[in-house]
């Protein structure tokens, strides 16, 4: 599957942040696998990706306006319909909440964020390590068909 120009920037920031050195590009899927949750709706491919802010490259975090944070935590949502370099994006609506073990829950409001041609919905958290949050995504396609994306990911201080 094509992954939007930020996947890519995303996965080479978070590189070059690691090793001081510039790095080569790499397929973003290698660098987010246990991350990534994906369901399908109809024919459209849903990725949703929760990662620290404080592992994004300067330049992206600079570039797309997220500020880079240890106890800041980015949700992004892509949605995809076709293959390969026939792959174009879909625009939907996106509700996206999070709940901490203690029961508290919260919107993560969302922003569109274009990338050439590509447009994912992007959002922030503020979250207090260590911590496990649970993440809900229901997505509303435009002719009405929908799903809920629900997974779990656990932050610890780095």
């Amino acid at each position: 599957m094509r992954t939007s120009l930020f996947f890519m920037a995303l996965g080479v920031g978070l590189l070059s942040a690691c090793s001081g050195e510039p790095a080569a590009p790499v397929p973003a899927a290698t660098l987010a696998d246990s991350q990534d949750t994906v369901v399908t709706i109809v024919d459209v491919t849903a990725r949703a990706t929760v990662m620290p802010t404080a592992m994004l490259g300067s330049l992206v975090a600079e570039k797309y306006g997220i500020r880079r944070a240890d106890d800041q935590i980015m949700l992004l949502v892509g949605l995809r319909r076709g293959e390969g370099s026939a792959e174009v994006s879909v625009p939907a609506n996106v509700v996206a909440t999070v709940s901490d073990l203690r029961g508290g829950r919260r919107p993560i409001e969302l922003r569109e964020l274009s990338s050439g041609e590509l447009m994912d919905y992007v959002g922030t958290v503020a979250v207090s390590l260590p911590d496990t949050l649970k993440f809900e995504i229901d997505i509303t396609l435009a002719d009405g068909a929908r799903n809920t994306m629900q997974f779990t990911r656990e932050f610890q201080p780095q």
